[in-house]
């Protein structure tokens, strides 16, 4: 062989080498980097390629994959009572994406989930098409259908919670929308998601879990809590030292309750819980500092950003820096406390469960075709309060209902504990307050539930907003339909 020719086969050799080494390194080293990159469209395809696997509710499957036949879907994600349960579910669209359980649960509903490799390489050897896994929520149908119809076609947001397991038995947000409108790829589609996505009344905000609120006097439970787990009072019927009105700490602005004729002067705790007495729980968590406040807060759940249901929901806050006047509104629910409707209802919950707070979680199974590959383990986040107080605040919230601005949440044949709140906000607190009702219920057999509830600018006249007439009323529903009055 000549040298040129014998140049030429090395070079071609050298070549030869390289590409096999570049074939290795891609297909190998780099094989699970190609394979999740998000521009790598084959992902999305394959998504489609086969039905997914159910989000089920109640037994039910909620959810369903359509046989499409497109170039490149094969299937499209399709909903029962779909804007019921888009803040559960949320969406699974070609063209946008997924929300929710449905991109974090992904891996069983696509079947792609390393749990599943074994029924799936058996099904490729029988010659049976490769199909998703199940996912089991909590949801109770009854009262995930109750809270969405109470809350109608008001802003709003509604969670129930069983409070001896955590389990989320109602999560309703509305406005809410049909994540069925833009499952697909067409025009049709991508003008459904322009359109939602520039709705003023944000009906793709999921309001349960990824909005805060000030949680206006439902708040004043943690305040009691504070002041029975520092010692301050030991009964419900302590009397208070309390002016009315009371002036802010180093103010001279004065803070008033709702009417001059309430009873609330040197009022006792439960006297000022029934007739929600701003002055008494604002001087309470003034007295007892900021400290203390936001530590017994964060004992239910505030200023925990890592909870996880296993959607993460935003950060409810009580504040670290406010002056002595600040805490004083603080700790009525008003200034700097900001909370989702779970939160409160994580409140509700720990009080109603003796104290001990658990882990609120919405899934409760995961499963293939034929074999359950998890079940949910409950675990407690904390003892929010001892027992004895949670017994005097189960005290106070009875009798809210019984006596005081509670008494739309009565329930024959169980027991209801509750607060109402009117919270206001905006700008010198011009904007129209929020109606809040948080709560629990427990039946002779044994059956309990948790509830928060808040709608937003629920009427168009100031004065007819109030927790006990819009909130109390749809958690009462909520809670009659999980006991089954």
């Amino acid at each position: 062989m000549n040298k040129p020719i014998r140049r030429v086969a090395i070079f071609c050799l050298v070549l030869i080498l390289a590409l096999m080494v570049r074939v290795n390194w891609v297909q190998g080293v780099q094989a699970t980097a190609w394979a999740t990159n998000t521009h790598n469209d084959r992902n999305k395809y394959d998504r489609y390629a086969y039905p997914r696997g159910n989000i089920i509710v109640g037994g039910q499957a909620v959810t369903s994959s359509d046989k499409v036949n497109g170039l490149r879907y094969k299937f499209k994600r399709s909903w029962v009572d779909g804007p019921m349960y888009a803040p559960v579910t949320g969406w699974s669209s070609q063209s946008f994406d997924a929300s929710q359980l449905e991109k974090l649960e992904d891996g069983i509903l696509s079947g792609n989930d390393s749990r599943l490799f074994f029924r799936n390489t058996l099904d490729m050897l029988t010659g049976k098409p490769k199909q998703g896994g199940d996912v089991v929520t909590t949801i109770n149908p009854k009262a995930q259908k109750a809270a969405f119809e109470g809350l109608g076609n008001r802003k709003g947001a509604a969670v129930a919670i069983d409070p001896r397991t955590g389990a989320i038995l109602a999560l309703v947000s509305t406005p809410s929308y049909d994540p069925g409108s833009f499952s697909g790829s067409s025009d049709a589609d991508s003008k459904a998601w322009t359109d939602l996505n520039a709705d003023p009344n944000k009906p793709m905000l999921n309001r349960a879990l990824r909005e805060t609120y000030p949680p206006g006097s439902t708040f004043k439970l943690v305040t009691a809590a504070a002041a029975f787990e520092n010692g301050k009072f030991q009964s419900v019927d302590d009397k208070t030292d309390t002016p009315d009105p009371y002036v802010l700490p180093n103010t001279k602005t004065e803070l008033k309750n709702s009417s001059a004729d309430e009873p609330c002067e040197n009022a006792t705790l439960k006297v000022a819980m029934d007739y929600s007495c701003n002055t008494v729980y604002g001087k309470i968590g003034a007295d007892l500092g900021k400290d203390k406040m936001r530590a017994q807060a964060e004992k239910f759940g505030f200023n925990n950003d890592k909870l996880d249901v296993p959607i993460r929901p935003v950060t409810s806050v009580f504040p670290k820096a406010s002056d002595p006047a600040g805490t004083a509104m603080d700790s009525i629910g008003q200034h700097d406390t900001r909370a989702t409707p779970l939160q409160m209802a994580m409140v509700a919950a720990a009080i109603a469960n003796n104290g001990t707070l658990m882990q609120p979680y919405l899934v409760q199974q995961e499963r293939s075709a034929t074999d359950v590959i998890s079940n949910h383990t409950e675990h407690q986040l904390g003892q929010a309060v001892s027992p004895a107080t949670a017994q005097k605040l189960q005290q106070l919230m009875e009798s809210v209902v019984q006596n005081g601005t509670g008494k739309k949440a009565k329930i024959d044949g169980a027991t209801v504990g509750g607060k109402t709140g009117t919270a206001q906000h905006g700008q010198d607190n011009v904007g129209l307050p929020f109606a809040w009702f948080m709560s629990y219920a427990k039946g002779g057999d044994g059956s309990q539930v948790a509830v928060a509830v808040v709608v937003e600018d629920g009427s168009q006249e100031r004065n007819e907003i109030s927790g006990g007439a819009l909130a109390a009323p749809i958690a009462k529903a909520v809670m009659q339909a999980v006991l089954n009055k």
